[in-house]
C-alpha cells in the first residue's frame, strides 16, 4: 500500500505532525513503516519545524501489527521505524490514545517523549502469540521502567492503564485536553530546545541497580520460568531483558532480533496465531447478513442464586449491566448474594479490585422474589438446577413476565434448547448461553440455537456474551451442545481406563505434561463428582446400550464428591487443596474391574493421551457431520475457553493436525474393533484422512 494512503504529514505551529490512519484500529500494515521513516526524514530536513508529534487517528496509536504479516517477509520492520525514531536529531513526541500496543508501543519507545489520555493502554502482549517483541521493546522497556516492571509487562503480555503507565514512567504526561493533537503541539513546542534528547536506548540509571544485583536477576528469571510453565516465548523475553541490563543497547538488539526470528516460524508462534484468528471467526454467524446490528443487552435478569447464577451475575456487575437475580426462597437469595459478595471480597483481599468499585458493582446487583419484578429486562438467563421439569416451569413463566423482544437464555450445559422454547409463544426469543464454572471467571459462552431461534436472537446473544467480556461461539442444540458432547468421550475414556488399570495420578500427570494446568481427576474434585452423575443417569435412561461409569458412579454413593466433602478421586487434608491420592479409590477401582471380569494392565503416557484425545476429536467431527458446529475452529475455541486446553496447541482439532488424520483413523478404526460401538469412526473423520486434507478446516453441516 502506498505509505501516504496510511501516514500523512503536516506542519502545524512549527511542529511536524506524522498521523498514522489505518482504520479500525491502525494496525501496523505494510507502507506504514515507511511512511513514518519518510515524514521523520522530512521534519528534520525542514529547518521550519522544531519538533515532531507521532500521533494515531481515530481514537488509537497504534494497536500492533497486522498480525497476518508473521511468518512472512517484511522488507521494513517496526526495529527499523523505531531506530529512525530513536535517531531523529529533532524531539518526536508520541501523543498516544487508546491502544499502544505491540509495535505501537515499540514505536512510542523510540519517540523521545510519551504524552497520554486516560483512555491510553498500553503493553506489549507478544509472547500470547508465541513471540517476543521484536522492534527493540525487550531493550527500551527495561531501560525506561527497570527490568521488573518490564518482565511483568513483557510475560504477562497485559495492557497497562494510562494511570499506571504514569505512575511506572511509561508515560511523561497524562492530559485530560479533549484535543490530544493541540495538547501534543504545545508539549512538543515546550521540549523543542531542550538537549541532550532524552533517548531511552541511552538510558542506565533504571537497569544500574539490576546490573548490580545478579541475585534479582536470577529471582526475576525463576519467577518467569514458573509462570512460562510450557511455553517457550515467555523464557527467550527475559533473556532479552536480561541483555538489556548486561550488554550494550546494539547488542540487545541483536539478540532480540535473532531469538525473534527463532520464535516466529515455531509451532508454538503458528498454534497460537491459529487460536488468535479462530477467536475472531467463531463470532462470525455464516448466513447472517452483516449489515445487522444487535440491540445492547442494557439490563438482564438470572434465575436462581446458586453457584451458576451468582458467577452469570456478577459477570454482567462486571461488563457495567445492571442485573436482578431472582430467587423464591428468601434463604437461598441471602445465600447467594452473600456468596456474591464473598467473590468481590475476595479480589479486594488480593488487591485486583478497590473497596471503592467493589461497592459500585454490588450495587448493579439487585435481588427479588417475583418474576413480574425482572419484566422489563432485555435479557434473562436462567440458571437452575439441571431438570427439565424446573427448566420447563421457569420459562413458562418467563414467557408469561418478559417483554416482547426480550432474550430467553437458558445456562443449560445438555439439555435441548427446543423443550425451553416449547414452554413458550415465542420461541424464536430463546437460546442457549451456556456459561462454564466459574462463570465470573471462564471465558466462553456457549451460544446455543435451537431449531425455532432467530438470527436476530443469536446475534443479540452473541453481543451480550462480548460485552461481558466473553469468547462466543454458537452451538447446534443437542445432548451436551459442542463442547460438552465433543468432550464426553474423552471423560469416558478416563473413566474407563481406570477399570483396565490406569490411575487418577497417571492420567492426570499426563495431560499437565501435555499442557493443562490440571489433570481432569483433579478438576473433577474441584467441579464436584456429584454435577455429572445426574446427567450419566439420564443418558442411562434414555439409553439401554449406554455404558455405565461404574466408579464414579460408586464414589458419589459413598458421599466422595469432591474437595467440597474433603474426598473424591483424592483425599483432601482440612485447609489444604493439595490431592492426596487414596487407597480407597484404588479399591473401588479394583472391585469394579472385578465385577465386570476386566484384567488390569499397565498404560504409557502416549496410550494415555491418544485414548483420551483421539475420542474426543473422533466426537468432534461427528459434531461437525451433524450440523451442531460451524466450524471446526469453533469447537477449538471452545476447548481454549472451556476447558483450559493448552493454548500453545492450538486447540484439539489443529492438535489433531499435528498428529495426522489419517493416524488418527486408523487408530480409531483399530479401537473400534476392541472397544465397540463408542469408537465408531466418523465419516468426516475417514474422508479427511483419505483426502491428505486438514481437521481445522472442516465445516459443519447445515443444521436441520
Amino acid at each position: 500500500m502506498n505509505p501516504a494512503q496510511l501516514v500523512r504529514y503536516e506542519v502545524a505551529d512549527g511542529v511536524g505532525v506524522v498521523t498514522v490512519e489505518n482504520p479500525p484500529v491502525n494496525a501496523l500494515a505494510p507502507g506504514m513503516r515507511e511512511g513514518v521513516i519518510e515524514a521523520v526524514a522530512r521534519a528534520n530536513a525542514d529547518p521550519d519545524v522544531r519538533a515532531l508529534v507521532l500521533i494515531g487517528a481515530g481514537g488509537n496509536f497504534i494497536a500492533g501489527a497486522d498480525i497476518r504479516q508473521f511468518g512472512t517477509a517484511r522488507a521494513v520492520s517496526t526495529r527499523d521505524s523505531a531506530k529512525v525514531l530513536d535517531a531523529s536529531e529533532k524531539p518526536v513526541v508520541a501523543a498516544i490514545d487508546g491502544y499502544a500496543l505491540g509495535g505501537g508501543l515499540e514505536h512510542a519507545l523510540a519517540c523521545h517523549y510519551r504524552i497520554g489520555t486516560a483512555r491510553a493502554k498500553l503493553g506489549l502482549p507478544e509472547v500470547t502469540l508465541g513471540i517476543i517483541p521484536g522492534g527493540g521493546g525487550t531493550q527500551r522497556l527495561p531501560r525506561l521502567i527497570g527490568p521488573e516492571a518490564a518482565a511483568d509487562l513483557i510475560v504477562s503480555g497485559r495492557h497497562a492503564s494510562a494511570d499506571e503507565a504514569l505512575r511506572l514512567g511509561l508515560l511523561d504526561v497524562l492530559t485530560d485536553a479533549s484535543d490530544l493533537r493541540a495538547a501534543a503541539i504545545r508539549y512538543a513546542r515546550s521540549v523543542a530546545d531542550v538537549r541532550p534528547l532524552p533517548r531511552v536506548s541511552e538510558r542506565g540509571d533504571r537497569i544500574a541497580a539490576a546490573a548490580a544485583d545478579p541475585a534479582m536477576l536470577e529471582s526475576l528469571r525463576k519467577s518467569v520460568a514458573r509462570k512460562a510453565r510450557h511455553l517457550k516465548a515467555p523464557l527467550e523475553a527475559m533473556a532479552c531483558i536480561e541483555a538489556a541490563v548486561q550488554r550494550p543497547f546494539d547488542e540487545g538488539l541483536l539478540l532480540e532480533q535473532r531469538r525473534f526470528a527463532e520464535l516466529e516460524n515455531a509451532d508454538e508462534a503458528k498454534a497460537l496465531r491459529y487460536a488468535f484468528f479462530a477467536e475472531r471467526q467463531a463470532a462470525k454467524i455464516p448466513g447472517v447478513d452483516k449489515g445487522q446490528t444487535p440491540q445492547p443487552v442494557r439490563s438482564a435478569a438470572v434465575i436462581g442464586a446458586g453457584t451458576m447464577g451468582g458467577g452469570i451475575a456478577i459477570a454482567f456487575a462486571d461488563a457495567g449491566i445492571p442485573v436482578k437475580i431472582l430467587e423464591v426462597s428468601e434463604e437461598a437469595l441471602t445465600r447467594g448474594m452473600q456468596r456474591i459478595r464473598e467473590t468481590f471480597e475476595a479480589r479486594v483481599k488480593r488487591g485486583s479490585l478497590s473497596p471503592a468499585e467493589m461497592e459500585k458493582r454490588l450495587a448493579r446487583i439487585q435481588s427479588v422474589r417475583d418474576y413480574e419484578s425482572i419484566a422489563d429486562c432485555d435479557a434473562v438467563v436462567e440458571a437452575v438446577f439441571e431438570r427439565i421439569d424446573i427448566k420447563q416451569q421457569v420459562f413458562g413463566r418467563l414467557d408469561t413476565v418478559m417483554k416482547p423482544g426480550a432474550v430467553l437464555l437458558t445456562n443449560s450445559s445438555a439439555i435441548d434448547i427446543d423443550v425451553m422454547a416449547a414452554a413458550t409463544r415465542r420461541p424464536e426469543d430463546v437460546a442457549g448461553a451456556h456459561f462454564f464454572a466459574p462463570a465470573n471467571v471462564m471465558k466462553l459462552c456457549e451460544v446455543v440455537r435451537g431449531s425455532s431461534t432467530s438470527a436476530a436472537t443469536l446475534l443479540r446473544a452473541m453481543k451480550m456474551g462480548r460485552d461481558m467480556g466473553k469468547i462466543c461461539a454458537i452451538a447446534g442444540s443437542c445432548d451436551g451442545f459442542a463442547a460438552n458432547r465433543s468432550r464426553t468421550p474423552m471423560m469416558t475414556e478416563t473413566m474407563l481406563m481406570l477399570e483396565e488399570g490406569a490411575r487418577p495420578a497417571q492420567i492426570d500427570k499426563v495431560m499437565m505434561a501435555f499442557g493443562y494446568p490440571l489433570g481432569p481427576f483433579a478438576v473433577n474434585d474441584i467441579s464436584g463428582l456429584d454435577v455429572s452423575y445426574e446427567g450419566r443417569k439420564r443418558r442411562a435412561a434414555a439409553d439401554p446400550g449406554y455404558r455405565k461409569l461404574h466408579v464414579p458412579d460408586r464414589l458419589v454413593e459413598m458421599g466422595r464428591k469432591g474437595q467440597k466433602t474433603g474426598a473424591g478421586w483424592y483425599r483432601y487434608e482440612p485447609g489444604d487443596r493439595a490431592p492426596h491420592p487414596d487407597p480407597v479409590v484404588d479399591e473401588v477401582i479394583a472391585a469394579v474391574a472385578s465385577e465386570l471380569g476386566i484384567a488390569q494392565r499397565s498404560f504409557d503416557d502416549e496410550e494415555i493421551l491418544h485414548r483420551l484425545l483421539f475420542a474426543s476429536v473422533n466426537e468432534a467431527c461427528k459434531v461437525l457431520e451433524d450440523g451442531k458446529a460451524y466450524r471446526a475452529s469453533d469447537i477449538d475455541v471452545m476447548w481454549l475457553h472451556g476447558f483450559g486446553f493448552p493454548r500453545h496447541r492450538g486447540g484439539l482439532m489443529y492438535w489433531a493436525d499435528t498428529v495426522g488424520a489419517d493416524r488418527i483413523h486408523r487408530q480409531v478404526c483399530e479401537w473400534h474393533e476392541k472397544y465397540g460401538r463408542r469408537w465408531a469412526p466418523s465419516a468426516l473423520l475417514g474422508a479427511v484422512a483419505a483426502a491428505g486434507g486438514r481437521l481445522r478446516d472442516a465445516t459443519g453441516k447445515e443444521s436441520t
